[in-house]
């Protein structure tokens, strides 16, 4: 924990990764460490910090979701998957920057400022997980818990070189779950699959607090990756553009048939094929998000005034959205889902772009940051569990992200999946931050 410690102070301030430090994280590792001297570890996660992103709930620690409206009173209680984790002996340590409310896909709020790429401190590292993701490619955490509403997880991991994964919806337990319910997901972001499966293995497990959760299934997701899922072979669908009109950069494209390459020399069956509905499915999120944004807005005393420019825009569009459009989007979210569990009826996995380009310049980015999650918010509106994989490196040195999506409640299939393609083509390298900030020490001058 002490090492976790410095490398936050050593690093942090270049990234802003950090928005809160638990005061007790000492004495939580030194609870830890006693508990191995005397052979009585609580389970292999017991003493292992890890971050929380700040819209989860972490019991005496205050919740501000990178908000000015929020109380800065610490939450009573710990949300489920914290629970879980401190269960298992876990170091819920500090929480991690996200832009206010979760509501976007770059990491910036009027509360904790602009959060930065470690791989390119003029870039964005993502969002809205994006603190998370930047301070386990500093090695500031070896885990970070991150939501996913709309890519939220998988966007951040893409850019930083990291894995995300976003579980089936329900999978693990959430709560309160808030405006976002309908979407919201929570799953880890880490060096590797391997460390992933291992987080899921406790957080999935049960709280009634959630009336979304699935039922629990008993799933040991780092013993799964060790056996052969699928009898006859994986079979993999290929989607450069899941028949979007989207332009993706180069780069990208190359990056998604690298993954293709893997999976063939591996032996999957791997064919060329759009799942069915992105399209539509992109319309309903574009319907459902701003009326989760409204509905959040409207419960506000002030009505949302203090809220950054952008989420407003979000929820002023969300008040134009009648009932009978709401329902209708509803509907047709359960038609597009029925489709794509036929298509998965033929495919096991799919593999596709994470976004159209890789992490983009701070400087660059569209007035409001409203950018739209093209690949990856289909995922939520179904609750199809996907990973953001490390899929290899622009020439100007960014990381690029291929996202494997599998059919609903497919976590272990998703994860194995995942973890063959990190064995056979590797992990991201680490940022040259780190051995430049090394080199300066502790509170080192900005590079």
């Amino acid at each position: 924990m002490s090492q976790v410690l410095t490398r936050i102070r050593t690093f942090d301030f270049a990234v802003n990764a950090f928005c809160q430090i638990a005061d007790d994280a000492l004495d939580m590792a030194r609870a830890s460490e006693h508990r191995w001297q005397r052979g009585s570890p609580l389970g292999p996660l017991d003493g292992i910090p890890i971050s929380i992103k700040d819209n989860v709930a972490v019991a005496g620690m205050a919740t501000r979701y990178g908000s000015r409206t929020t109380p800065t009173h610490p939450a009573q209680n710990d949300s489920p998957c914290v629970a879980r984790l401190r269960d298992a002996g876990a170091i819920c340590f500090g929480k991690t920057t996200l832009p206010e409310y979760a509501h976007k896909i770059v990491t910036d709020s009027p509360l904790t400022g602009v959060t930065r790429n470690p791989w390119r401190l003029d870039r964005t590292p993502g969002g809205s997980s994006g603190g998370a993701a930047a301070a386990v490619a500093l090695g500031m955490a070896p885990v970070a818990i991150g939501t996913d509403g709309g890519g939220s997880i998988r966007i951040p991991a893409a850019f930083t070189g990291t894995f995300g994964f976003k579980p089936s919806f329900g999978r693990v337990p959430h709560a309160p779950r808030g405006p976002f319910a309908l979407l919201s997901h929570v799953g880890p972001i880490t060096r590797c699959a391997e460390d992933a499966a291992r987080i899921m293995t406790v957080i999935s497990h049960p709280d009634s607090r959630d009336w979304y959760a699935l039922p629990f299934d008993h799933s040991d997701y780092e013993q799964g990756l060790r056996c052969q899922p699928l009898s006859g072979g994986i079979r993999v669908a290929c989607s450069p553009t899941l028949g979007l009109q989207v332009d993706i950069e180069p780069g990208v494209h190359d990056a998604v048939m690298r993954v293709k390459e893997v999976f063939c020399k591996m032996g999957a069956l791997v064919r060329r094929a759009d799942p069915p509905g992105v399209a539509r499915c992109n319309a309903v999120h574009a319907t459902l998000w701003p009326a989760c944004c409204s509905q959040l807005s409207s419960g506000m005393a002030d009505g949302g005034a203090l809220l950054d420019p952008s989420l407003q825009a979000y929820a002023q569009a969300g008040h134009d959205v009648s009932r009978e459009a709401l329902l209708g989007a509803l509907v047709e979210r359960g038609e597009l889902g029925g489709a794509v569990n036929a298509f998965f009826e033929q495919h096991d996995i799919l593999i596709c772009p994470v976004y159209p380009c890789v992490a983009m310049p701070l400087a660059e980015l569209p007035k409001g940051h409203t950018l739209f999650p093209h690949f990856t918010a289909w995922c939520n509106q179904l609750g199809l569990p996907a990973a953001s994989v490390y899929a290899g490196m622009t020439d100007s040195g960014l990381p690029i992200g291929v996202q494997i999506v599998g059919a609903r409640h497919a976590d272990a299939l998703v994860l194995w999946a995942s973890h063959v393609f990190e064995q056979a083509f590797g992990r991201a390298p680490l940022p040259e931050l780190v051995s430049r900030l090394d080199e300066a020490g502790p509170g080192g001058s900005s590079p």
